[in-house]
């Protein structure tokens, strides 16, 4: 019976290193998951919204911890020399939309790459870069003429404005 306990004892520990090991492998910052984007988790969460910039958004996680809320955002590639802007402004918009809906602002968020993690700090400069770029982006978005900027044709299936795109590569 002793033998037993001993087991399963060495058991947990051995089990709860190993959580350990692949929690910190995973990207994921320490605290409590709160909201998830992936389906293989169950029901996909609710977007986030901001009224005021008409701005709606769904993080990959969030995770609540001593810092206050993390939005993280998973890419599918490696990380060459620095992350792009296009990612550093989609992971700003992400703190933005926490801070309009919970009121609590996020110092930072964590770009999570293949081969590395970059955690990007929620400046008021970038906050306010981010707004004037959706600000931008309504504007330009109510011109019926605007030039499309790439030669990819899937690029362009995949773009919101294809349908009424009078320079569509499809």
């Amino acid at each position: 019976m002793l033998y037993l306990v001993g087991f399963l004892l060495l058991l947990g520990v051995i089990l709860y290193w190993l959580s350990g090991l692949q929690r910190r492998s995973s990207g994921l910052p320490a605290g409590r998951i709160i909201y998830s984007d992936h389906s293989e988790w169950g029901k996909i969460e609710t977007p986030l919204y901001d009224p005021t910039f008409n701005l709606t958004g769904k993080p990959d996680y969030m995770i609540e911890s001593s810092d206050g809320i993390i939005p993280v955002e998973v890419k599918s590639s490696r990380l060459k020399t620095a992350p792009y802007d296009s990612h550093i402004y989609q992971l700003a918009a992400y703190c933005l939309l926490i801070e309009q809906t919970f009121s609590i602002r996020p110092e930072y968020g964590i770009l999570n790459y293949l081969n590395k993690d970059i955690a990007v700090d929620y400046t008021t400069q970038l906050e306010q870069s981010v707004i004037d770029t959706i600000r931008e982006m309504r504007s330009l978005s109510r011109r019926r003429n605007i030039d499309r900027s790439h030669e990819s044709v899937n690029r362009c299936r995949g773009c919101g404005f294809n349908s009424i795109c009078e320079q569509a590569l499809n």
